[in-house]
C-alpha cells in the first residue's frame, strides 16, 4: 500500500502555570513521535486522556506549531510555508468529539455542509446542492431535503454528528483524523455512528486516523493501533496483535479497564454484524 501521511520525530511542549508555587511547569504533550498511515488504512490512536492523543491531530493540521519534527502528506513536507498545506487542510478533514460544538448553531444543516465546497471553491452553486444533499444520503440522513433546511438544535446528538461527518465527506477527502467521534453520544448510537464510519472507510477508500480511549470500538474499526503514553509510543502493531499479545504493561492496563468483559455484545444488540480486520 502507498504511504498518504508521515510523521517523524514529532515534539510539543507546553507551559503549564502553577499558580500556588508560583511557578510554571513544562508538559511534554507529544514526545518524539514517529508514524505513518497508508492509503486505505484505518490507523487508531489510543490512550487515556492527556496521553497526546488529540496534540498530535492538531499538529498534523497545523493547527499548532509544533517544537520539533516534520509531517509529509502524499511525500511532500507540510508547513506554514509550503503550498501543500492548503492541499493538506482539503484533503484531510476532522470528524471532532462534540457534535454540540463542532457546529454553528445559526447556521442551516445546509449551509453547514457546503461551506467547505465555498471555501475552496468547489462547483456552482446547483452542483453545491447536488454534492449536499447526496452526502446526506450517504450519512443517512433523510429526507435529505428536509433535514439540509433545519437547524442544529432541531437534531438529535446522533443526528448532528452524521451532520459533522457529512461536512468531513463533502470535499471527497482522501484522510479524515476521528477524535473521539463516539465517545459523547449514547451507547445505542455509538453503534450505529461506527458501522456509517466503517461503510463510509470501505466505500470511499479513505484513510483514517481514529483517536480514542476505548480499545473496544478500536478493536473492531482500525487495522493498526498506536498506544499513547504520556505523549510517547510505547506500542505500535496489528489491532489484533497488540491487543491479544500486548507487550507493555500499559497496553494490559487500558485492555483491563474495558467495562464491557465483551464488547460484540454491545454491537450484537443493535443487531451489527462486526468482524475483526484481517
Amino acid at each position: 500500500m502507498s504511504e498518504i501521511l508521515r510523521v517523524g520525530n514529532l515534539n510539543k511542549t507546553f507551559t503549564k502555570k502553577n499558580f500556588l508555587q508560583s511557578k510554571s511547569d513544562i508538559v511534554r504533550a507529544v514526545n518524539n513521535v514517529s508514524f505513518s498511515l497508508n492509503e486505505d488504512e484505518v490507523l487508531a490512536i489510543a490512550g487515556q486522556s492527556g496521553s497526546g492523543k488529540s496534540t498530535i491531530a492538531k499538529l498534523i493540521l497545523r493547527a499548532i506549531e509544533p517544537d520539533s519534527g516534520k509531517i509529509f502528506f502524499e511525500g511532500a513536507e507540510v508547513n506554514n510555508n509550503s503550498s501543500n498545506l492548503k492541499k493538506l487542510r482539503m484533503q484531510c478533514q476532522m470528524v471532532y468529539q462534540d457534535p454540540y460544538d463542532s457546529i454553528n448553531p445559526r447556521m442551516k444543516i445546509f449551509d453547514i455542509i457546503s461551506e467547505p465546497l465555498e471555501i475552496h471553491k468547489i462547483g456552482t452553486k446547483e452542483v453545491r446542492k447536488k454534492i449536499v444533499l447526496d452526502v446526506l444520503q450517504q450519512v443517512r440522513l433523510e429526507p435529505a431535503n428536509d433535514i439540509a433546511k433545519k437547524y442544529p438544535h432541531m437534531l438529535s446528538g446522533g443526528q448532528r454528528q452524521r451532520v459533522v461527518i457529512a461536512r468531513a465527506l463533502v470535499v471527497k477527502p482522501k484522510m479524515i483524523i476521528a477524535d473521539e467521534p463516539v465517545s459523547m453520544l449514547d451507547v445505542s448510537i455509538r453503534a450505529e455512528i461506527l458501522e456509517l464510519m466503517s461503510e463510509i472507510q470501505n466505500n470511499n477508500k479513505i484513510s483514517f486516523i481514529y483517536i480514542t480511549h476505548d480499545l473496544a470500538t478500536a478493536k473492531y474499526f482500525a487495522d493498526r493501533i498506536i498506544i499513547l503514553y504520556e505523549g510517547k509510543i510505547v506500542e505500535t502493531g496489528n489491532i489484533n496483535d497488540v491487543l491479544t499479545k500486548p507487550k507493555h504493561h500499559y497496553t494490559k492496563a487500558l485492555i483491563e479497564a474495558i467495562s464491557e468483559p465483551d464488547p460484540k455484545n454491545l454491537y450484537r444488540e443493535r443487531k451489527i454484524s462486526w468482524k475483526v480486520k484481517e
